[in-house]
């Protein structure tokens, strides 16, 4: 009996494609940047978003839609630093946000008030990286917890970045982590990286990431 196979993946992807796409133009459209940060668990990236809105809330305008497997624990954390809106997607077991999500969160978002916005990823250093959100960049946290070889572990999600932000630094002395290692490991991967070394919990390292963050914005805007 013959054999028929259906691609169902290529389809699903495709149509991703598309509406990533469209996200992207209504981003575009009404000049705000989005970051997708991505990472595994643990990486601190709720913990970042949670300075990023205490420090440069007061001065811009930022929107913030998170996703999870279980729970809306992340974007209740964030909601007690911004009296914006802050929109969780409870995937329900999917390991990675879509961009039919994002674009369903954009419907609840007034863009021409937004100056810049957040995609908080399911922790997962796999799926995410395949998936196109419309996103100006992918931001990956690689935390000095981790092993330095992260990124030869999974190349992918290094290779679609354009940002990395190394977290954690404040712990440094106390983990046997290389940190010359983990960027050249990071390099090899993706040479054109561009690295951010962190702690949110000393603040150590912010004031470039947010510097970074207003230059974003700034580009964005109309001369």
């Amino acid at each position: 009996m013959a054999v028929r196979t259906i691609e169902v993946r290529e389809r699903v992807m495709a149509k991703n494609d598309e509406l990533a796409a469209e996200v992207r133009r209504r981003l575009g459209e009404h000049r705000v940047p989005a970051l997708n940060l991505v990472s595994g668990p643990g990486s601190g990236k709720t913990l970042l978003l949670e300075r990023t809105l205490e420090r440069l809330g007061p001065e811009m305008r930022i929107a913030v839609v998170t996703g999870d497997v279980q729970t809306q624990n992340d974007a209740d954390r964030l909601a007690r630093h911004t009296d914006r809106l802050v929109q969780a997607v409870v995937t329900g077991g999917a390991c990675h946000l879509d961009a039919r999500q994002v674009g369903s969160a954009l419907e609840a978002i007034d863009l021409d008030d937004t100056d810049l916005l957040f995609i908080e990823n399911v922790g997962n250093l796999v799926c995410p990286a395949s998936w196109d959100l419309g996103e100006a960049a992918k931001v990956v946290l690689f935390s000095v917890t981790e092993g330095e070889d992260k990124p030869a572990k999974y190349p992918k999600m290094f290779r679609e970045s354009r940002y990395c932000v190394l977290t954690k630094v404040d712990l440094l002395p106390y983990v046997p982590f290389d940190l010359v290692l983990a960027e050249r490991t990071a390099r090899e991967v993706n040479p054109g990286l561009t690295f951010f070394h962190t702690s949110a919990r000393t603040g150590e390292g912010l004031d470039g990431w947010f510097d970074f963050l207003r230059a974003q914005v700034n580009a964005s805007r109309p001369t």
